[in-house]
Parts: C-alpha cells; structure tokens; sequence
C-alpha cells in the first residue's frame, strides 16, 4: 500500500473525528493525499498538521499559492470536467517547481484516444510556458518523490528502467516505451502481450458474482416533491469545474408540487440508492443542465456511486433508472420514454470490459444524445458524476438529501 487517497472528509479532520483519524494513523508514516477545496487559514494548518501533504482540488492560484506556501505538494489538475492547469501553472518558478505535480483526476475514455493523458498535460504546461524539462520532473521525479517512490522517476542507476523516449520537447511525441528495461510499446503499437481474458460480470456466467445495480423500484415512485415556502435551494453547475453554486430561486408550483421549469433551466435531479436497494432516494433541483424533453442518468456518481438522475419529467427520469439498470450499471438517455442512447458498464456499474475505443463511441453517442436536447456541458456525464459528491462545495445531492457541504450537513430543500 503506498498510501491514504484523497482525505475528502476534511470537516472530520478539523472536528478530529476519532474514525477519520484513525484513517489517518493506519498510514504509519506512508503519504496521505488530500482533498480540501477552497480550504485556508488556521483550517487549513489544521488539516496539513494532521499529516497531509498534498492536494489536488486548487481552482486559484492563490488557494495553491497558500497551501504551496504551508507545504503541500500541488497536484495541477485538467481533467475532462475540471480544468486547472492554465491558472495554477502561473506561480511556478524555478525555486517552487519540486513541489508540483500534473494530473488528470477523471479523464473520460474519448478525450484518452483524442487528446492523450499526460502527454497532453505536458504539451498544455509546456504551451501555457513551463520550461519542458521542468514540467517532465513535474510528471516524473516529482511524483515519485511525493509518493516515496525511491526508485522510480528518473534515468539512474539503482532506478527502474520505466520511461518513455521522445521525439521532441515541445509536442511531446511518444516514439518507444520501456517498462523494466524491456521495450513495449513502439510509435504507438503495444509490443508486449496483455492478459485478455475477463472476469464474470454477470450472475449467470458465475453465481458468486453479484449484481451491480439493486434497486427498490418503489422509490421511483416517489419523485414527486412537494412544495414548501419561500425559495428553494438549487444546485447551480459551474462549467468547467467540479464545484457548484448553492442558489435561492422561486420554485415552479403545479398542483402542490414543485416541478422542472426548463424554460429557466431549472430541473429535477434525484439520487437513488443502488447497492442495497434500501429504497433510499434523494431529490432536489439543478441549473446548468439544459434539457428538455428528457432525462440522463448514470451509476458513475461520485463517491458513493448510486445513480443520478436529472431530467424535465419523472416518466423519463424513471425510464432512464431502468435503462442504466437493463445495463447492469453506466449511463442512458431517454427522451418520450425511449432511449435515446446507452452505456453498459456492466463491472461494479463503474467500468467496461470492452476495449476503449468501443467505451468511447458509447460514451460519445450519450453525450451526443444529452447535447441534442439541449444540454450546453462538453462532458454532462462527468458534471452529472460531480453532483452527487458531497464533500465538494456548495451544494450536492445524495441519496439521504440535499448537502449544504459548508456546513457539512443534509439541509431542507425550501428555506
């Protein structure tokens, strides 16, 4: 085990939650990464105190400049959804450089085959002006030293022989890799031969084997929500970044109920518990997805993964459930009840076993999908994903309700 991943609970570090710290401890001395947006201040010096070292949710360069300044690696991310690098590759200077990293975070199968994965991150440093050697110890050396990785990182004796050669500095070209000192991969072709079989995914390939999505239908038919006074809180998506706005607005009333008003964006969202079928279901309001006359769903909803849901009307929200649940996980999109466009992910509901460029077409055919009835987003997948974390401010879903995350406690829909 390297290491502790990703301390989201940092409201449980700074309340030093014995169960949280005790996550903490198990570590002995190993790399604990973080996750605190936005965190500063005395809270800040709190949660580093507490044995974390690095963090990768910056959207400022001077929430970076700060938690660089107290320690912290930091972990510049671009990633499909969350698109850091260019504001927080400003502050690095040839004194500070050690102390960064690149990283994707989640990067969808699509962009991988178009664009690249840290190759891309390296073209995208190096255009924004980072000195190219200096940002490959960023994706190196760097790295390797973060995580207590003694022999990997660099060109060395007494290192492992990992390491890509390039044809240039500046497009980052890939021409040969090497992993152990053997070659395995050649502009790029795989050399070395890949285990291919693949484990049951289903139950009647293999009976020990459980479902990935358990439903209690019965909670379908509790979308609707009744209305209370005054405003309502909806979760507001801000393009381009994993955290959202906490609004107040008017709701839309139809026979006591509080309803979608596409017409100012304004739809329903619901999470509904997919691991126990407990029956548990979670409803609220976003603005930022932009459909009308249908409903997209997925099982990729961070970090609980249940399903999400976001549509203009509950027979195709509902519609939508069941498409990703005939999956056995992933995503669909249903417009008039029929779906529009799928994503089986049939492992744990998170993964495929199909090659990437099969996963990607899918994936594309469903963003394409969600886009034609009118959804702005680049990624709505990965946005939808985000709405469902509840350790992200300001305003998350989860299957037990509406998350107000800086006050790190379930709140009521109407003020």
């Amino acid at each position: 085990m390297l290491g502790i991943a990703e301390m989201m609970n940092y409201p449980g570090v700074l309340a030093a939650d014995p169960e949280v710290l005790d996550k903490i401890r198990i570590a002995a001395g190993r790399p604990v990464d973080g996750h605190a947006p936005g965190l500063n201040g005395r809270d800040l010096c709190a949660y580093i105190g507490a044995g974390i070292r690095s963090d990768h949710e910056c959207t400022s360069a001077d929430e970076a400049r700060e938690k660089l300044r107290l320690g912290m690696y930091i972990m510049v991310r671009q990633g499909s959804t969350e698109k850091n690098l260019k504001e927080l590759v400003s502050i690095i200077t040839p004194e500070n450089s050690r102390r960064f990293m690149l990283v994707s975070d989640d990067r969808n199968p699509g962009d991988l085959l178009s664009e690249g994965h840290v190759d891309y991150l390296l073209r995208m440093a190096i255009a924004a002006g980072v000195p190219p050697l200096t940002a490959i110890q960023m994706t190196t050396i760097n790295t390797a030293t973060c995580f207590g990785l003694s022999d990997m990182g660099a060109v060395a004796p007494g290192y492992r022989a990992d390491f890509a050669v390039l044809e240039d500095l500046e497009q980052v070209t890939v021409t040969h890799v090497f992993k152990d000192g053997e070659l395995v991969a050649e502009e790029g072709k795989l050399l070395a031969e890949a285990d291919r079989s693949l484990p049951p995914v289903r139950k009647e390939d293999d009976p020990g084997v459980h479902g990935s999505v358990n439903i209690d239908h019965r909670s379908l038919e509790r979308l609707g929500v009744e209305a209370g006074d005054g405003d309502m809180k909806v979760i507001g998506i801000v393009p381009g970044q994993i955290v959202t706005e906490k609004l107040l607005l008017e709701p839309k009333m139809e026979e006591g109920l509080a309803v979608a008003d596409p017409d100012r964006d304004i739809l329903k969202i619901a999470v509904v518990e997919r691991h126990r079928a407990s029956g548990n279901i979670g409803l609220g309001f976003v603005q930022g997805m932009g459909l009308e006359g249908g409903a997209i769903a997925t099982s990729i909803a961070h970090d609980s993964h249940n399903i999400i849901v976001v549509g203009d009307n509950d027979t195709d929200m509902r519609a939508a459930v069941l498409a990703v649940e005939r999956g056995a996980g992933g995503a669909a999109v249903v417009s008039g009840g029929e779906t529009l466009a799928s994503l089986p992910l049939p492992v744990a509901g998170l993964m495929s076993v199909l090659p990437a460029a099969e996963v990607a077409r899918a994936a594309a055919d469903v963003i394409a999908a969600a886009q034609d009835l009118g959804c702005p987003l680049e990624h709505p997948l990965t946005a939808l994903s985000f709405l469902a974390l509840p350790v992200v401010p300001a305003l998350k879903l989860t299957d037990l309700g509406l998350v107000d995350v800086e006050r790190f406690q379930l709140v009521k829909l109407f003020e």
